[in-house]
């Protein structure tokens, strides 16, 4: 089945074009379809304040007929606080294959390229003078593993950021139910 290609109009002047999904079966063959569903396992890191340990948990899903991929995840501590929360709004930057994450995490956001590969993605974004971090995530069927390094200018990566996840189930998040017009 032929893909239905959507027109957005920018300021009246500008247009982009890049595939919308239509049916299910496109959805599925969605590029980060691999993604799709809710997660469940374990994160650990280090801070400034130290080494951490938390349940981590991840929901993602399409939106907008497949146009957005959205992501929360949120990090719980022993007793069920929420510790961590972050939301991630992942998009085509048009017809180039060229994909992009709008992050919102700890007060702060930003917009960063984001890379598929084989297995996954990756990431990167500031992380103060003369240094990144990059995010790498690898998917194996119901497995999702990423690690965060911190880089240097010319320094050896150091890994301050590692989670081990397993899908528990799908998802109709967030374009699942969505307000009908005829609610009171």
């Amino acid at each position: 089945m032929s893909r239905i290609v959507k027109t957005l109009a920018v300021s009246g002047a500008l247009a982009m074009t890049w595939p919308m999904a239509a049916t299910a079966d496109e959805t599925e063959a969605h590029p980060l379809s691999f993604m799709f569903g809710e997660w469940v396992g374990e994160t650990s890191g280090q801070t400034r304040e130290g080494a951490y340990q938390i349940t981590q948990t991840e929901r993602v899903g399409p939106t907008l007929n497949g146009d957005v991929v959205v992501i929360e995840g949120r990090g719980y501590s022993d007793t069920g606080e929420t510790m961590f929360n972050a939301f991630a709004v992942v998009s085509p930057t048009g017809e180039d294959g060229a994909w992009e994450m709008r992050s919102y995490a700890n007060g702060r956001a930003g917009t960063f390229p984001f890379e598929l590969t084989e297995s996954g993605y990756v990431w990167k974004l500031p992380a103060g003078p003369n240094a990144h971090m990059v995010y790498t995530a690898t998917f194996d069927g119901d497995s999702w593993s990423q690690i965060g390094e911190y880089t240097p200018a010319g320094g050896t990566p150091m890994k301050t950021f590692e989670m081990s996840l397993t899908r528990v189930g799908e998802t109709t998040w967030p374009a699942g139910n969505p307000v009908s017009p005829a609610a009171e």
